[in-house]
């Protein structure tokens, strides 16, 4: 036989007679009257551990309905009223552990420098993790944003479709779906454009400096100003906003809500082409004029 099999063999052996040993009729009673024995010494801290248990329940309770209250006046979102009780409530919950562990008269000290030690391990492994946790949390008390709200971020851009404590997620105008790390969220620049409802919308078109301005702004206004889902109770303004190499650009400026920003955007731009070409405004492109010197 195997020398390695044999040593296995002899190792399940082994643990075999020390678990029939432990839990032999002898022994079981052994460790009964043990702990009868402790329970007898430690009955009135027992008890004492009971009645702090009881009473640092009802405090709890007290505390959750007091912090739930504040958090409800001070506008928080319910899931953050909900998080921010969870954490208190266990949080409690570990220091009424510890004070009955001390009662009995166990050594806390060394049992909390092992929870610290396993924490540190765990927050080491997932930094990233508690890192967007951490942002989720923020995001959460101080609502640059909310579910509806379109927001720009670096390249990324959308609606927010749900904020969860790790992800938030982006719904983008062709359906398409974003996962943003909370925790690259809350150390980004962050533009919420849905925050009011409303959203201007500035458009940009160029003519050719051999076309009519005054007549090119006429058409473009009459455009703006009759589409139904520009607001007409705010200031509509068609500017010459810049003379570029090639062409004269024209800017609209007009307020529309957010839901109708996109699809008013893309209809006007194409009745800014169609009317151009019906009154003979041209739109110019790129063009390179050479001119060849004879000597």
């Amino acid at each position: 036989m195997d020398s390695r099999i044999f040593m296995a063999l002899s190792t399940v052996s082994e643990k075999t007679k020390e678990a029939e040993a432990f839990f032999s009729a002898d022994n079981i009673k052994k460790v009964l009257s043990q702990v009868l024995d402790w329970s007898v010494d430690k009955l009135l801290q027992i008890v004492v551990a009971v009645v702090v248990y009881k009473i640092g329940k009802q405090v709890i309770k007290w505390l959750m309905k007091i912090c739930s209250k504040a958090l409800e006046r001070a506008g928080f979102d319910v899931g953050v009223i909900k998080f921010i009780n969870s954490v208190v409530k266990i949080g409690s919950y570990c220091v009424i552990f510890l004070v009955i562990l001390d009662i009995l008269g166990f050594q806390t000290a060394s049992l909390i420098a092992v929870f610290g030690s396993a924490a540190l391990a765990v927050s080491m492994s997932l930094q990233g993790s508690l890192s967007n946790f951490a942002g989720g949390i923020l995001i959460m008390i101080f609502r640059p944003f909310k579910v509806g709200d379109y927001i720009i971020s670096g390249s990324c851009e959308g609606t927010v479709s749900s904020i969860d404590m790790l992800y938030t997620k982006l719904k983008t105008a062709d359906n398409r779906v974003i996962m943003m790390p909370n925790g690259t969220l809350s150390n980004s620049n962050i533009v919420n454009v849905g925050a009011e409802g409303v959203r201007r919308l500035d458009m940009q078109i160029g003519i050719s400096y051999g076309s009519d301005v005054t007549k090119a702004k006429e058409l473009l206004r009459d455009i703006v100003t009759n589409y139904p889902s520009v607001d007409k109770s705010r200031e509509i303004n068609v500017v010459v906003k810049s003379l570029d190499a090639s062409c004269v650009t024209i800017e609209t400026r007009a307020w529309v809500s957010q839901e109708a920003y996109w699809d008013t955007k893309f209809i006007l731009f194409e009745k800014f082409k169609q009317v151009f070409d019906e009154n003979g405004i041209e739109i110019p492109y790129n063009q390179l004029d050479v001119r060849v010197r004879q000597d």
